[in-house]
């Protein structure tokens, strides 16, 4: 049997990439009650001001908010609430000292099923200062200009 891959359906938080120069990437399961399953599978999730933390040696997210079910009950879940993420031991360990040490954040950078499971990617990130957010996206525009000049070229 084949190993199933990560799904097509995924959750992304552009802001962090805008916010933060990611250096590292970690893949973490997430606990959920059902109805945040069935309200993350509508795409009902705001990754707004969203970060990890080490909290008593477990790490958890917090600020992600994933909206009540539309069709709940009166036993819906709360949007706001921490939420607890799965990794093991010693790689909440090893983040644990990365981000205490250096100065470095835990961010959400997107949701998605696998194998029937919502994940988490996590990434390692250093805040960037405007300036740099400034340079990150003139970076871009030239880039875009650059590829959009190729492309004519090729056409002609």
């Amino acid at each position: 049997m084949a190993k199933k891959e990560k799904s097509v359906f995924q959750l992304l938080n552009r802001k962090a990439y805008h916010d933060y120069e990611i250096i590292e990437k970690f893949e973490a399961g997430i606990a959920l009650q059902g109805t945040e399953v069935k309200s993350v599978r509508a795409g009902k999730v705001s990754f707004k001001d969203s970060y990890a933390r080490v909290i008593d040696g477990e790490l958890w997210v917090v600020n992600l908010h994933i909206n009540e079910y539309d069709h709940g009950t009166v036993w819906n879940h709360d949007p706001a609430r921490n939420r607890k993420l799965l990794l093991h031991r010693r790689e909440i360990k090893r983040l644990t000292g990365k981000t205490e040490e250096q100065g470095m954040t835990l961010v959400p950078l997107s949701l998605y099923f696998k194998n029937g499971k919502v994940k988490v990617e996590l990434g390692l990130g250093r805040g960037r200062k405007s300036y740099d957010k400034r340079a990150e996206i003139a970076k871009r525009d030239v880039n875009r200009d650059i590829e959009r000049e190729l492309k004519e070229r090729q056409r002609n």
